[in-house]
């Protein structure tokens, strides 16, 4: 969302966001009744929020622990070569891989940032030997475990 969009929405459209940011499975008569909106116009606002790319969906949080996937880590990757051809094969490869929940290419020391979580530390090692350094052009990785998780998905402030 740029500045154009943001000045394109109003209050309502505002708080329809705020409100869904913090709690996606409110029904659309609570929404309608938390913005004073009529639920045939709220529903009409939110789709249009949803048709405008604004939302881009809407999903619970799984717990990672009990479906075995306590450990996060966070992966640093150096490719060899700093080329569109190299980014794009590395994109497209780490895209289907299920283990990782977000990848960012990253200005400085390294080129990608990856987010992973495995059940532990011994589960990572198999997948570093197997999977991330066979990952095409890789040249180099660094790994860092998070010990705590002090922020994680913090809402969008607007």
């Amino acid at each position: 969302m740029n500045d154009s969009t943001t000045a394109a929405l109003d209050r309502i459209d505002l708080r329809l966001l705020r409100l869904l940011q913090a709690d996606g499975r409110l029904s659309n008569a609570d929404l309608a009744r938390r913005v004073n909106l009529s639920p045939a116009t709220c529903h009409r606002r939110v789709q249009r929020l949803f048709d405008e790319g604004l939302i881009e969906g809407v999903h619970a949080r799984v717990a990672p622990e009990p479906v075995n996937r306590a450990a996060l880590v966070i992966v640093g990757v150096v490719l060899d070569r700093s080329t569109p051809e190299s980014f794009a094969a590395f994109e497209a490869a780490v895209s289907g891989l299920g283990f990782i929940l977000d990848c960012h290419l990253v200005a400085g020391d390294f080129d990608y940032f990856l987010k992973i979580r495995v059940r532990d530390m011994a589960d990572f090692n198999r997948l570093h030997g197997t999977e991330l350094i066979a990952l095409p052009g890789v040249r180099q990785t660094r790994t860092f475990f998070v010990m705590k998780e002090v922020v994680d998905n913090a809402p969008l402030q607007f």
